[in-house]
């Protein structure tokens, strides 16, 4: 059986980032299917994967279940508010 999987290099939040009320600069990101990314790296993060690169990132736990990866990661710096 197998596991469709694909690497990413670039996290593309769509906006659906959650912000870890306990934890400062820490977000949690859902997104469908299974996908890999490097942990303890600094990544783009990216509103769509057209749009401009908005900050950068550190991952720090990534899990996998139920057709979907969940995201942990600290944010490193922000370019913009908006």
């Amino acid at each position: 059986m197998s596991m469709p999987l694909s690497m990413e290099w670039c996290i593309i939040t769509q906006g659906n980032e959650q912000r870890i009320e306990s934890k400062e600069n820490t977000f949690t990101l859902t997104l469908k299917g299974y996908q890999l990314f490097p942990l303890d790296e600094f990544l783009d993060i990216k509103r769509t994967a057209q749009a401009e690169q908005i900050g950068t990132a550190k991952i720090t736990e990534i899990t996998w279940t139920n057709q979907a990866t969940t995201l942990t990661y600290e944010l490193v710096s922000l370019y913009s508010v908006n």
